[in-house]
């Protein structure tokens, strides 16, 4: 029987939306992902993320990557992917992950309602839960598999004219 082995270290987990950004961490252990902020979509938005990276020390960012129930990925994959490369590039060489959030928003709501949560008024919380389980799930299949989850990202290429010393935002 071998021993699996877990990568020590605290990881944030990110829920990327039009309107708001879910955020969540976990203890050095990965035990629990526990909800973090809700972040504005825009310009902003990957500057404060890489503020919280920092804050809470994190080895790994997870990034949710929706896809459909079949498997598939649409337009919403699409801006997921490029929004984590170029996360990937501001907080390099902090690694980037991308992995499978099915269900992750339905799961979220499903568990805030059962608490007492109205839909209305927990829209920020619901990012935020949407990125606990995004977390935990992604925590969970790496104890279980023994390696990292999901796909590492690469990070972007800044475009022609862009200053690579300088931020975008």
């Amino acid at each position: 029987m071998t021993e699996r082995t877990f990568r020590r270290g605290r990881r944030i987990g990110v829920d990327v939306g039009d309107a708001r950004i879910g955020v969540a961490s976990c203890d050095p252990d990965g035990m629990l992902a526990t909800p973090v902020e809700t972040v504005p979509a825009g310009p902003a938005s990957q500057a404060r993320l890489v503020a919280i990276a920092e804050e809470y020390a994190a080895v790994e960012v997870v990034v949710g990557l929706p896809r459909s129930l079949n498997g598939g990925e649409g337009p919403a994959a699409a801006k997921v992917r490029v929004y984590a490369g170029e996360l990937a590039a501001r907080l390099a060489p902090v690694p980037v992950r991308l992995v499978d959030e099915r269900m992750s928003t339905v799961t979220a709501t499903h568990g805030l309602r059962a608490s007492g949560v109205k839909a209305k008024k927990g829209r920020s919380v619901i990012d935020q839960a949407a990125a606990v389980v995004i977390l935990q799930s992604a925590l969970d299949g790496e104890k279980a598999a023994g390696r990292p989850p999901g796909q590492r990202v690469e990070p972007a290429q800044p475009a022609a004219g862009d200053d690579p010393g300088r931020p975008n935002e």
